[in-house]
């Protein structure tokens, strides 16, 4: 193997890629079985002959954060391993001036495979990631709840069919949601429903202040009262059924019920964005956002944390005043990255943070294309098919499941011998060219 480890690693080889050894997260929400893209690339990543039929493979995680660190191949070997984090402190050149002046020895993003299945004892979680300040106040009060101090903007790219609630619905259809769901006006009192009835979108402060109080009323109704309300809901739609179609949103709802009964994140679907993305297409998620992602396979990356504060559709911890109190309450749907063509076989997606951006290489047998040098780091990730990748310094084959390290200012070579789908992840152009 051409490729460099950590042993072969130094100031004269800095070009050399990096192979990784991956960490696999079991969250409940993941799936159990062989057929879940997490379990495939994990497999293929670690050579492993692990169990699929007890274990739900939820998360792939690639990259330095602590709590699922990735190793350099001949050191994947646990905590007596070299991690990433490791090797780039080590090697601090690798990242390049800006990102080492910016963000110091470590990677600014977090790149991760995803699988959710919206299915019986797999929950999810109404979420919103904080900002720096709020971040770092957490981190300092609840170190355990609060791994780290950065915030968690964050991009979701679709390689299935995917579907999420995804931040608040415009002001038009809030009203036609609470012209035509009661339990919500019951829950929160007529007055504050009201509220909404009598503003305008353009007084765009007086929209956020009536959002966030008829929200913060609902998410935080007592146990037995969101009981009598969901029971309540639940059994009008399902008697409306007979009569008329329900709506789409009416009908996820439902499903929700089953998986979350008694659950206040029920009612509180209502009020977010019913997002469904082809594959290719990607929505990006700024800190304060509220979202649940509830189907599908997706490629993620964001910022360098795992700052979850959770509010409903799941068992663990709940922090509702925390993430009432911190959502920017904007309304509208989000905008959806179809992603451009930057040279042949290559698309990329670049959302609004510094942090990060996503290439994506579908390469037919046979072809070849160029990744051009880059003054910082990426995180390449091969999805599908074989190929063989070179750089001024080395050469090799790869095929899916391999993550490779790239270290700033190298440009890679890249031809197929099959299909072959290719992810990177890399930090912002706009940043790093920036003047």
């Amino acid at each position: 193997m051409e490729i460099a480890t950590a042993a072969k690693a130094n100031g004269g080889c800095r070009r050399r890629l990096l192979r990784l050894k991956c960490s696999v997260k079991d969250y409940a929400w993941g799936t159990i079985g062989s057929d879940s893209l997490v379990y495939k690339v994990y497999t293929a990543n670690s050579d492993d002959r692990i169990d699929s039929t007890t274990r739900p493979y939820a998360e792939l995680w690639m990259g330095t954060h602590e709590s699922g660190p990735s190793y350099l191949e001949e050191d994947a070997d646990g905590s007596s391993g070299v991690t990433l984090r490791s090797w780039i402190n080590e090697n601090p050149e690798s990242l390049g001036d800006r990102v080492l002046e910016k963000w110091g020895c470590d990677l600014p993003f977090l790149f991760k495979v995803t699988y959710i299945v919206l299915s019986v004892a797999r929950p999810l979680s109404i979420q919103a990631h904080p900002d720096k300040v709020l971040a770092k106040k957490m981190h300092k009060a609840h170190p355990n709840l609060y791994k780290d101090d950065n915030h968690k903007p964050e991009m979701a790219l679709a390689y299935t069919q995917f579907e999420a609630l995804c931040g608040f619905i415009p002001l038009q259809e809030l009203k036609s949601v609470i012209r035509a769901i009661p339990e919500i006006e019951e829950l929160v009192g007529s007055e504050e429903a009201n509220q909404v009835f009598c503003i305008s979108e353009h007084d765009e402060e007086k929209v956020k202040s009536a959002v966030r109080t008829i929200f913060t009323l609902l998410m935080s109704a007592g146990p037995d009262t969101t009981k009598q309300i969901v029971f309540k809901l639940k059994r009008r739609l399902h008697m409306e059924s007979q009569e008329r179609h329900l709506t789409e949103k009416e009908r996820l709802v439902l499903k929700l019920e089953k998986q979350y009964p008694n659950d206040i994140g029920v009612i509180s679907a209502f009020f977010f964005n019913y997002v469904k993305l082809n594959p290719g297409e990607a929505l990006y998620l700024g800190a304060n956002e509220p979202h649940a992602y509830l189907f599908g396979e997706c490629i993620e990356v964001m910022a360098t944390s795992d700052n979850v504060v959770r509010a409903g559709l799941t068992s663990k911890p709940l922090d509702i005043q925390s993430l009432c109190s911190m959502l920017t309450y904007k309304l509208g749907f989000p905008e959806i990255l179809k992603g451009t063509r930057i040279r042949p076989y290559i698309t990329r997606y670049l959302p609004p943070f510094e942090e990060f951006e996503v290439d994506v290489c579908d390469l037919p047998p046979g072809a070849s294309t160029v990744f051009p040098s880059v003054p910082g780091p990426s995180l390449l990730l091969v999805l599908q098919g074989e190929g063989r990748m070179s750089t001024d310094a080395s050469a090799d084959e790869v095929s899916m499941g391999d993550v490779l390290f790239v270290p700033a200012d190298t440009e890679i070579q890249l031809k197929s011998s099959s299909d072959l789908k290719l992810y990177r992840a890399g930090v912002n152009n706009r940043f790093l060219y920036s003047q």
